[in-house]
């Protein structure tokens, strides 16, 4: 450690400055103290990512980076900027696949690999390095925790971390994001997570998916076959169902999101005049939504589209029907 520099890159933007002065008079000693504060903290995160490329150091140092990596301004370009850092993440990640099958993932592997995670995340949801983090591929590394099926803690933590950096990514409505997601199996992976996952898993790749449709391409991407539309239309009438025993209105507010936005696209919104859930329209989940106004309205305008003239010409589901066929 003696020989490391204390700037981790040539001209970095992370250097110390030198400290405003403080003038004794009162004016801008509180915003000096503030400033002063900033810069120990990324002291204290340069060091700490510093160690990310020790071995020896680096569990230590991948707790305590995810654990303030909210109190660390410009946490995201730091460890995208610095010597090896997304080398060893990556490292993290790729060093537990053989305990992904046959599963045998323990605690200990799942909270430190989750922690490389959320580090990631960070990256993925910063401004500066989103594109970047993308176009380096990075969310392929994450797929293989996302196809595992085993529902022990420990790997349903490591699917919920995963989920989290992929819907960091699509948070920030960015059409590039969306193409990139649907050149890979995001579709099928975020299926079978909504499919058999935690409410909290569930949730998240609900959330995924809409963001998906939210987006004219990733609309026209599932509207396109009938595979795909019967695909997605089948995964969200088995969670209604499952809602109606067990109700959950963060996770329904998503799934009737997701259906709505399928009604925008005329052959999905005829098809849907047969494959929208009847608990969808007789009144189950009144009760649950009943403090949700923006999900009742959702709903009803749901219904609304649903029930309004069938495409010209077309039976109900006629226009993927005949796809099938095909």
């Amino acid at each position: 450690m003696a020989n490391i520099p204390q700037s981790l890159t040539m001209n970095s933007p992370y250097q110390q400055q030198p400290s405003p002065s403080i003038n004794p008079g009162g004016g801008g000693g509180g915003g000096a103290a503030a400033q002063i504060n900033v810069e120990r903290r990324m002291q204290s995160a340069e060091q700490l990512v510093l160690e990310l490329g020790h071995p020896d150091s680096r569990e230590n140092a991948l707790l305590e980076l995810s654990k303030k990596r909210e109190l660390f301004q410009d946490l995201a370009p730091l460890l995208w900027n610095s010597f090896g850092t997304i080398a060893a993440l990556l490292q993290e990640i790729v060093l537990i696949y053989p305990a992904l099958s046959p599963p045998n993932l323990t605690s200990a592997q799942s909270n430190r690999v989750c922690n490389a995670l959320a580090l990631l995340q960070c990256v993925a949801s910063h401004h500066e390095t989103r594109m970047l983090f993308l176009n380096a591929h990075i969310p392929l590394y994450l797929y293989p925790f996302l196809n595992t099926t085993s529902k022990h803690r420990p790997f349903e933590y490591l699917r919920l971390t995963s989920l989290g950096v992929i819907g960091a990514l699509v948070k920030v409505d960015d059409t590039e994001v969306i193409g990139f997601l649907l050149s890979t199996e995001i579709i099928p992976l975020c299926l079978r997570t909504m499919e058999m996952g935690s409410e909290l898993s569930k949730t998240v790749a609900t959330f995924i998916v809409q963001k998906i449709l939210l987006d004219d391409v990733g609309l026209d991407y599932i509207c396109t076959t009938a595979e795909r539309f019967y695909a997605v239309g089948r995964v969200l009438g088995n969670m209604v169902a499952a809602l109606a025993e067990q109700p959950s209105p963060r996770l329904l507010k998503h799934i009737i999101r997701c259906y709505l936005r399928l009604s925008d696209n005329p052959r999905a919104c005829d098809a849907l005049r047969n494959a929208l859930p009847d608990l969808l329209q007789d009144g189950t989940f009144n009760s649950c939504l009943r403090e949700d106004l923006t999900t009742r309205r959702w709903l009803q305008q749901l219904i609304l589209n649903v029930g309004g003239p069938r495409v010209a010409g077309l039976q109900a589901g006629a226009a993927f029907d005949h796809m099938l066929v095909n």
